[in-house]
Order: C-alpha cells, then sequence, then structure tokens
C-alpha cells in the first residue's frame, strides 16, 4: 500500500498571496511558464502584475494588455466558495505531488472535494470514449485491483473508459480532471457520476476559471493534468487518433510510465494501443503488471518533490539593451528552437535571453512548445 496515511506538508499562501496569484495566472497572455518566471525574477506576484504593462510594452505590443483586477480574483473565490470548491497553489498541501514535478505545473488549481485523495500516489486511466463492452470491464478490474493497493484513479470523466475507471473506484479514491470550470462538467450524462465522486470522497480539479464552458481545444490541457498526477498512464482502447494518445505522449514527455492494453488488429478502437506497444509501451493483461512497474516509484526513499514559492528577494537582473531585444526576436522564427540554439545564435547571456523572451512572451509575440523550445508568432 503506498499511502501511509501521512498528510503532506506545504506552505499554505495567504489570502492577499492567492488572489495576486489568481490575477496573474488569469492575466492576459500569462501561462504557468511565464507566471513562474515572473515570480522568480520579480520576487511575488504583486510586483509582477505592477511590472506588466511596462514588460508588454517593451515586448513590442501596441495595446493595453488585460490584467485581472483584484475584484475580478475576489469574485472567482467566492464562486468557488459558495460551490463548495476552493484554489491551491502549487507550494500547497493539497497540491497533487506528482503534478509539482512536470514543465511549467500550474501555479493554481481550483480543486473540489478532499485533497487528501489528490495527494496520494497516482494511477491514470484513459480510453476510448466509444469503448467495447470488454474494454469497459476490463477498465473496471484495473481501477478496482489499483484502488484496493492505495493508488487513487486519475480520469477525465469522458464517457466510455474514464467513466468505468471512476466507477470502480469510488471505494478507494477517484480524481476527475475537467476541461472548463469546476461548475461546468462534461459531459452531461456523467452529473450523477460526479455527485458519486464527491460523496465517496473524490475530487476534481481543474485550471480553467469558473464558469468556463470547455472547448475542443481544451481538453489536452485536461490530459496534462491526468498525466501529470500520475505516475503512470493506462492505455484502454483508443483510435490512432485520439485525445488518449495524447495522454500517453504527455506521461512519456513527463517520464510517467505508460501502458498499453492489446486488442484486435481489426478493431479501429484497438489500433492506437496496439501502435503504442510498437512504440515501447509496456503491454499489460493485468493490474500485477502496472503494480510491480509502478511500486519502485512510491519507495519513502525518493528524493522529496519540489516547491515554487516566492523567493525573498528578486533576482538582480539588468534590464536588456534595445539592441539585445531586437538581436533576439530576429533569432526567432516560426519554427521552434531551444534556448541553447539562442544562446550560442546572439551571444547573449542566458538571463538576458530570458528577460527579452519573457517580454515578447507578454506582448504576445512567441509561443512556448514542449520541451522548452520557442517560436515567434506571425503576424500574418
Amino acid at each position: 500500500m503506498p499511502d501511509d496515511g501521512a498528510r503532506p506538508s506545504g506552505m499554505p499562501l495567504s489570502e492577499k498571496q492567492k488572489i495576486a496569484w489568481l490575477r496573474l495566472i488569469r492575466s492576459e497572455n500569462i501561462g504557468p511558464a511565464t507566471f513562474r518566471q515572473l515570480i522568480n525574477h520579480f520576487g511575488s506576484a504583486e510586483k509582477a502584475l505592477d511590472a506588466l504593462p511596462d514588460l508588454s510594452r517593451r515586448g513590442g505590443s501596441t495595446r493595453n494588455l488585460h490584467i485581472t483586477t483584484v475584484n475580478e480574483a475576489e469574485r472567482e473565490l467566492e464562486i468557488a466558495q459558495r460551490f463548495g470548491a476552493r484554489f491551491v497553489g502549487i507550494g500547497e498541501a493539497d497540491y497533487p505531488p506528482a503534478l509539482k514535478e512536470i514543465d511549467a505545473a500550474p501555479p493554481l488549481i481550483a480543486m473540489r472535494g478532499d485533497g487528501r485523495t489528490a495527494t496520494r500516489p497516482s494511477i491514470g486511466i484513459v480510453g476510448s470514449r466509444n469503448a467495447s463492452i470488454n474494454g469497459v470491464k476490463f477498465a473496471a478490474m484495473m481501477a478496482r485491483d489499483c484502488g484496493r493497493e492505495g493508488y487513487t484513479i486519475a480520469s477525465g470523466l469522458a464517457r466510455g473508459i474514464d467513466a468505468a475507471a471512476h466507477r470502480a473506484s469510488l471505494s478507494t479514491g477517484t480524481v476527475a480532471m475537467l476541461a472548463g470550470g469546476l461548475d461546468r462538467p462534461y459531459p452531461p450524462e456523467n452529473f450523477s457520476l460526479l455527485d458519486e465522486i464527491y460523496a465517496n470522497g473524490g475530487v476534481t480539479i481543474s485550471e480553467m476559471p469558473f464558469g468556463w464552458e470547455p472547448r475542443a481545444r481544451d481538453f489536452p490541457r485536461r490530459n496534462r493534468l491526468i498525466a501529470g498526477v500520475s505516475l503512470g498512464v493506462i492505455i484502454v482502447e483508443a483510435a490512432q487518433r485520439s485525445g488518449s494518445l495524447i495522454t500517453a505522449r504527455l506521461a512519456g514527455d513527463f517520464g510517467r510510465l505508460v501502458f498499453a492494453v492489446p486488442g484486435s488488429p481489426l478493431d479501429t478502437r484497438c489500433q492506437g494501443t496496439n501502435g503504442l506497444i510498437k512504440d515501447g509501451a509496456t503491454l499489460i493483461t493485468e493490474a500485477k503488471d502496472v503494480l510491480d512497474a509502478i511500486s519502485p516509484l512510491v519507495a519513502p526513499d525518493l528524493p522529496p518533490f519540489s516547491h515554487v514559492n516566492e523567493p525573498v528577494q528578486h533576482s538582480d537582473i539588468s534590464e536588456p539593451r534595445d539592441d539585445d531585444r531586437s538581436l533576439v526576436a530576429n533569432a526567432l522564427g516560426p519554427s521552434p528552437v531551444e534556448m541553447d540554439d539562442i544562446i550560442r545564435h546572439t551571444g547573449l547571456t542566458a538571463s538576458a535571453i530570458m528577460l527579452v523572451l519573457l517580454e515578447l512572451d507578454i506582448a504576445g509575440r512567441i509561443q512556448r512548445h514542449a520541451g522548452g523550445k520557442i517560436s515567434l508568432i506571425s503576424n500574418g
């Protein structure tokens, strides 16, 4: 059993800090990676908020940047409280430990339910919405068997495999990642399942604002959360083009274990899982295959998970020159490049380049990609 009942330690945010963090992450052009860089550079979210207009201007923006107001942040906190939810910061006790480890982890997540369920070691189970009877039975079997060993089961509340995994782990602990706000779950047919999750000590998590209706492009972000909280992800029935394969790819990017259930080559729902096995995913036929592979990852002597805290003092990096800004901007193009390549090409220091990229990011002129790569956004 990986759960010894111990409560993870954490550094709680003050109410003032939480409002500032929420304002910063909800402001225009601020994603998790940019949030972290701003906190590291300026020392606090409040100081970063004060600097945003100037950073945007220096990055080349000619219009006013939308910065979330104190009233807007307080209103969202009030909505969360009325809904029975709360915001959890990356350094706080209820934040899922494995999620802290991924690149650009969300600094704040909205959470409803028992936080202890979210902090236990998790195994993700995802698959086809149009699942077969055998696929649903196998997913449920895996969820029950892994749940009995103390693992929380993570999934995305979708039809088919996701729903089967959640239902089978109600009594042992499950966490559902949502693509929209916590008050906008999808699909409607699983509303009753969601009520059961809450009633049995389960948890829902989202990065999105309350009131946010999920769109197609929001589901990969939800899949990222599933992969991020999990030590390993089980894929049960997935077509060649499916969200489950996105979850598998993200899990691989995060260094998580990827497990796939083999299926008939004649069933299109199994083409994706069979392809994962060909590409190196672990073939599984029972829960023991997963448990044996994951158990070393929850050994008590593993190093502690990292925290992101507001530093006591901000970094003392001098402002880049206009020539430096031009040099970095001209070095970028529509194809993603790595930071080391920018350093070699420009001859500038890493700290100077990071600040220029921060300005360009806040101005909405660059896009960040997996692995820390960066590309310029075309004005066309």
